[in-house]
């Protein structure tokens, strides 16, 4: 296959490979801190989640850090990327063993929250910073591929670390040791992702040594005006910037369903005081949406291809709007689970597209601050998908009207897509100076 040959080719150039090592580290250690989060919060025997609870959690997790955006991109522009992704992972190997210090001494849960908001507000560097490297360490040409295989082996790497979280549930005794203990695992990982970013170059991931300001002051008071310019550079390159929205879009109706499917998981496919058998059904669906994940890898670059970056985002869109209402008004366990497949595969598929049009068309003067704002966006939107599902969805997860507006919006997403011109076919870039 060519895609199989594309990935050995890849594989072959050492600098991809020490990042792409950094990333699966990363997001190893993710997915054990988000299973830990998870059990701790929605699926606790002491606690009762309602859809507010999960709608709130998230909002205290990922709106707070939001603000941290703009500065994100700016810094991730002046700073050296790779000293961004050693000195953020240490930092997280030492927030994470804080968090589970305070577990294990029963804190409010407002405090707890403070921690672990701590822990992913550093994420967004990490992140973001990934993104904004990779065309540095591959070509042009070979983008969509490195594009299909680094997210989404990350995504594949969280769940195996959320699998790891699972099996230490298993064995640990039950109630706040376990989920102690899985935070700390996570600390013990993001240690590990720090210290593989030392085999990259120094000033390999950029920005250009003439660009870096080892100022931490300055650099934060040109944000103001740092965000603005990578603002206007992105109204200029207007396939990124309706790619992104419609990713946007897709990121909202992800949310949605996934606190669908935790208060499912919760309350209507097993017994609600069996807080086990309700996280061994999450573990189960997040298992078959990075399937999906990585059928979306082994298809996007082909899809792309043949009809290009905009019409593969389009047909993304349209098949969820397809699909959905078939698969999950019934609320029931098998078509829900495939469903996790089908969409694992769609949203993944649509978001390789939208991270390659993004590399191309963005100038690696505003690569970070670009990535940022986009980092920004996903995160308010899945916040206001929660908000959303807390407000229609009843205690046992099942709201016929909540399923119907999600696929609206997703045939209103692939219908403003149609007349996206493509970008992958040779579109020219203009090229504006750097601020």
């Amino acid at each position: 296959m060519g895609l199989l040959r594309d990935l050995r080719v890849l594989l072959r150039l050492p600098d991809f490979r020490r990042l792409l090592g950094v990333r699966l580290l990363s997001q190893l250690s993710d997915g054990v801190f988000q299973i830990a989060l998870a059990a701790y919060v929605v699926f606790s025997p002491e606690k009762q989640a309602t859809p507010g609870a999960v709608a709130s959690a998230m909002a205290v997790l990922l709106l707070p850090y939001s603000l941290l955006g703009p500065f994100t991109g700016v810094l991730l522009d002046r700073w050296r990327r790779r000293q961004v992704l050693l000195y953020c992972n240490l930092l997280r190997a030492v927030l994470s063993c804080g968090t589970a210090g305070l577990i294990l001494l029963h804190v409010p849960d407002w405090l707890f929250y403070l921690s672990a908001l701590s822990v992913t507000a550093v994420n967004r560097f990490v992140l973001a910073g990934l993104s904004a490297a990779l065309p540095r360490v591959v070509d042009r040409g070979a983008l969509v591929t490195a594009n299909a295989l680094t997210p989404t082996t990350g995504t594949l790497a969280a769940t195996v670390g959320g699998g790891a979280a699972f099996v230490v549930h298993l064995f640990a005794a039950e109630g706040d040791a376990a989920d102690a203990a899985t935070v700390l695992l996570g600390a013990l990982l993001y240690l590990c992702a720090g210290l593989a970013a030392l085999t990259l170059g120094r000033d390999l991931l950029g920005p250009d040594p003439e660009r870096v300001r080892p100022r931490v002051l300055s650099a934060v008071a040109g944000t103001a005006q740092g965000l603005r310019k990578g603002l206007g550079h992105l109204r200029r390159r207007p396939p990124a910037a309706r790619a992104m929205a419609a990713m946007t879009a897709m990121r909202f109706c992800f949310g949605a369903l996934t606190v669908t499917l935790l208060m499912l998981c919760r309350y209507s496919w097993s017994d609600a005081s069996d807080t086990d058998a309700g996280l061994g059904l999450l573990g189960l669906a997040v298992g078959l949406s990075a399937a999906g994940f990585f059928a979306a890898a082994l298809v996007t670059p082909w899809a792309t291809g043949r009809l290009g970056t905009s019409g593969w985002i389009t047909v993304c869109c349209a098949a969820s709007a397809v699909l959905l209402p078939p698969l999950a008004l019934s609320f029931t366990l098998a078509p829900m689970m495939l469903a996790a497949v089908l969409f694992g595969f769609t949203t993944q598929g649509a978001k390789i597209a939208t991270d390659t049009v993004i590399q191309e068309q963005v100038d690696d003067a505003y690569r970070g601050r670009v990535f940022s704002v986009y980092d920004v966006v996903f995160n308010v939107a899945f916040v206001g998908a929660a908000a959303a599902a807390a407000l229609m969805l009843p205690a046992d997860g099942r709201s016929s009207v909540l399923v119907v507006s999600l696929a609206l919006i997703y045939a209103a997403t692939a219908i403003g897509m149609v007349r996206v011109r493509d970008v992958s076919r040779g579109t020219p870039r203009a090229s504006t100076p750097a601020g």
